[in-house]
Parts: C-alpha cells; structure tokens; sequence
C-alpha cells in the first residue's frame, strides 16, 4: 500500500511561484524538496507574461 503522495507536478506563471505553490502544496520546506524544472514560462508577444506556463516536479525527499 502507497503513502501519502510525495511528487507533484505544479504550473504557475513562473518557475519561482511553482517552486512555492509545489512546496504549499506538500507542507515542506524547500530543503527537504528535489525540484525539477519540467519547462520555464515564455513571455509572450511585447514580453507579457503567460504565453507559456512554467512547470516544476517537486520530490519529497525521503527522511
């Protein structure tokens, strides 16, 4: 039988608010998390932001 979950995939607008939201989201803290950069934001047309969310993997790690 599996625990509770320990790796999420997390989008936001950009790579640092995935980190954040990927960290609420298992109640850790960013030392005990392995992140991995699945794909940065791109800017859109002009630089506006949101053209492409960033995506991260977040892995608890074991204790």
């Amino acid at each position: 039988m599996k625990d509770q979950l320990h790796e999420i995939e997390v989008e936001a607008k950009t790579t640092a608010e995935a980190i954040k939201k990927a960290l609420r989201q298992l109640k850790a803290k960013r030392e005990d998390v392995n992140i991995e950069v699945v794909c940065e934001e791109e800017k859109g047309l002009f630089g506006m932001e949101g053209a492409k969310m960033a995506k991260v993997k977040a892995i608890l790690k074991q204790k």
